[in-house]
């Protein structure tokens, strides 16, 4: 997979800083065991070129695949062709162009249109020139595509060959840099992750002042977000936007999760000590640290680099005294930790779907024998919401190893409640009338002793 941007005329040499990037070094990158690199292949004040190239660990991309023993999954165009995995990777070298923040003394050329050339590719199937046409004219661009070793007007000749594509047209960086990683995925239909809320406020960001006046709006929108519920949702915030004098942002489903479990938290009589158990990058955790009346909170993650990155979050509120800091722990639901004995409330969010059915007994018995919190929330999945998301027989993540309708969620919590505590079940997100909320939530409640 590769990105090489070229570019004309006066002050283009500015477009090491826009990207942050040294001309004069090479760079490289492992994301998530995966290879990014960059290097500069001409610099001067007249013309620039630099190319990045992203390189996919195959193994690691195969173990997203549902069948761990099929063979075709080590074998497939991902590892070669541009994607949304290509985007998601180059995201973190692209960052400060994509966001236009280079340092102060280049601000001003954010928004500087230079004549610039984008060779991406290559396309995991072949496009037509009529399809190209319509996403890339519309933005100002003159449309190549590159056919084995010629290049040529966009015109595909041999529907065999790998695509290359070139787009001339004078723009930002900035504004060429985000109308690529909308319209990338779009070109190949195709999107590793999982879809939900947050891709809308991707795309509201990446598209402002282009994606709402392009002719193929809709085409787009409906590639790029899949779902009918995303794209409806998205369609709802704009007709709110434009009723509304203030701007609407959508607040995305873990957003709402952890507005949910704060306010219960703090609504709690008892609440001096928390846990938040698998607390990954301390989102959630941050938020509980602000609650008044906790005077313990616990972040206990088995990840290190989930752990490295909470850490810098805590870090960055050090100055704060509204805030509480984190305890860190190192640890996970299959090891007893005696210093969380007894303590008033204890938080799964999203945790249980993540391990195998198997060994939910067993953490089920530390937590409610063992522990003994008088609070303990567990919010998980509702697998009836995926037909909103036209998923299919698929999980929302493919990390987890099951999901739950909401009478398999309340027949677990019962069959597994010791007797000691009470139970009750709420919704998370937008209900639907079928098929509910999209995440579902259980309370148990220590029983007082009578």
């Amino acid at each position: 997979m590769q990105l090489t941007i070229k570019a004309t005329g006066e002050h283009v040499e500015v477009l090491s800083h826009l990207l942050a990037k040294n001309p004069h070094r090479l760079y490289e990158r492992e994301v998530n065991g995966h290879l990014v690199r960059m290097f500069f292949s001409h610099f001067s004040y007249q013309y620039v070129e630099v190319t990045f190239f992203v390189t996919p660990d195959s193994i690691e991309l195969s173990r997203d695949n549902a069948d761990a023993f099929d063979i075709t999954s080590y074998i497939n165009d991902r590892e070669f062709a541009i994607s949304s995995i290509f985007c998601t990777l180059l995201r973190s070298a692209l960052g400060t162009a994509l966001n236009g923040k280079p340092k102060e003394a280049y601000l001003s050329w954010v928004d500087y249109a230079f004549q610039l050339e984008f060779s991406i590719g290559p396309l995991a199937k072949p496009v037509g020139d009529h399809l190209l046409n319509r996403l890339f004219e519309p933005l100002g661009y003159e449309v190549f595509i590159e056919l084995s070793d010629q290049k040529a007007p966009a015109d595909i000749k041999d529907k065999g060959s790998a695509q290359m594509i070139t787009l001339k047209g004078k723009t930002s960086l900035q504004t060429g840099l985000r109308q690529l990683f909308v319209l990338i995925p779009v070109l190949d239909d195709y999107k590793h992750y999982y879809i939900d809320e947050k891709e809308v406020e991707k795309i509201n960001r990446y598209g402002e002042g282009w994606l709402e006046n392009h002719p193929e709006r809709s085409y787009i929108l409906e590639k790029a977000l899949r779902f009918k519920a995303v794209y409806q949702q998205y369609e709802q915030t704009e007709r709110k936007t434009k009723d509304s004098a203030q701007p609407v942002k959508p607040v995305r489903l873990n957003e709402q999760r952890y507005e949910t479990i704060v306010s219960y938290v703090n609504s709690l009589k008892k609440k001096t000590s928390v846990v938040d158990f698998g607390s990954g990058e301390g989102k959630l955790t941050s938020q509980l640290g602000y609650i008044q009346g906790i005077q313990t909170l616990f972040a206990v993650e088995p990840s290190e680099p989930a752990m490295n990155k909470a850490l810098k979050r805590f870090e960055k509120r050090l100055e704060d005294p509204r805030f509480l800091q984190p305890i860190p722990v190192r640890s996970s639901l299959f090891y007893y930790d005696e210093r969380l004995q007894d303590m008033d409330v204890m938080i799964l969010c999203e945790v249980i779907e993540h391990i195998d059915e198997q060994r939910l007994p067993k953490i089920m018995d530390t937590l409610l024998d063992r522990y003994r919190p008088n609070t303990l929330l567990i919010s998980t999945p509702n697998q009836e919401y995926n037909q909103i998301y036209d998923m299919g027989v698929g999980y929302r993540h493919p990390d987890h190893r099951f999901e739950w309708t909401r009478d398999q969620f309340k027949n677990w919590c019962e069959t597994t409640n010791n007797g000691h505590y009470d139970l009750s079940f709420t919704g998370i997100g937008e209900e639907h009338a079928s098929f509910g909320c999209p995440t579902q939530l259980c309370c148990f409640t220590r029983k007082e002793p009578s």
